[in-house]
């Protein structure tokens, strides 16, 4: 089918304008990644910005979306846009507010997140292990802590240590990623620690030993085994937590019968 005059002419606008959002995209991104434009600065107005470039305002609406994909910049209704180029926290808070709003209509969702956790520290194990000084002081202190409660029949003060102790190993590693994915994540995973700690029938002798365990394996060096048990402790937490869960369900179905 030939395409009318005016349906050739809407194209061609179609693409100028697809270019113009692109380049003045382009050299903002580029301002933001040379640090001329720094984390915290706002852009100038969409007229300002219009003007400086000679395109107008809908192109430069079209230009920030871009940005903003990217995650270079943050829009808010009744403010200039704001760079947050390095605003990793923020991005990973909003994700963990997501995942929380998940574990409400399903449950099976924290089943996942051990998952996850199982993978981030056994990386954390990987990489400790390989380092000349692997336990800090701050592990060392979580753990006496857990010894603490143990001593004393502290059953929450024990599962608090627990989150201190494992949230202490991913800080000894330098690896800034996994530390603000474990951060912000650390609330939720402690709360499915102390849902999964209701089920087992372990004593806290047993639960600090194998913490004292994994400890002492890391403090050897001792890269497979120290990871081979802290999987299972995982392992063994996830099928508590399942079993929490089931008992959740099932005294909802009982309710509702």
């Amino acid at each position: 089918m030939m395409r009318t005059e005016a349906e050739k002419a809407n194209g061609g606008l179609l693409k100028r304008r697809e270019r113009l959002h692109s380049e003045v995209s382009s050299i903002l991104e580029s301002r933001i990644l040379n640090g001329e434009l720094k984390v915290g600065d706002r852009l100038d107005s969409e007229s300002a910005i219009a003007n400086e470039f000679g395109v107008s305002t809908r192109s430069v609406r079209e230009a920030i979306q871009v940005l903003e994909t990217k995650g270079l910049v943050r829009r808010r209704h009744g403010e200039r846009t704001e760079v947050v180029r390095d605003d990793v926290d923020g991005y990973l808070e909003t994700l963990a507010v997501t995942v929380r709003q998940r574990f409400s209509t399903d449950p099976d969702y924290l089943l996942q997140l051990m998952a996850v956790r199982r993978m981030i520290e056994a990386e954390v194990l990987e990489i400790l292990t390989d380092l000349e000084s692997p336990v800090t002081p701050e592990i060392e202190a979580a753990l006496q802590a857990m010894r603490t409660a143990r001593d004393e029949g502290d059953f929450s003060g024990f599962v608090n240590a627990d989150a201190a102790f494992h949230l202490a190993l991913v800080h000894a590693t330098d690896n800034q990623v996994l530390q603000h994915i474990y951060d912000n994540l650390s609330g939720l995973i402690n709360e499915v620690m102390h849902i999964s700690s209701r089920v087992p029938t372990k004593s806290l002798d047993e639960a600090y030993a194998e913490h004292a365990s994994i400890f002492d394996l890391i403090m050897a060096r001792d890269k497979a085994g120290s990871k081979a048990l802290l999987r299972a402790q995982i392992d063994n937490s996830a099928d508590y937590l399942r079993q929490a869960i089931e008992k959740s369900n099932q005294k909802k179905a009982r309710k509702e019968e």
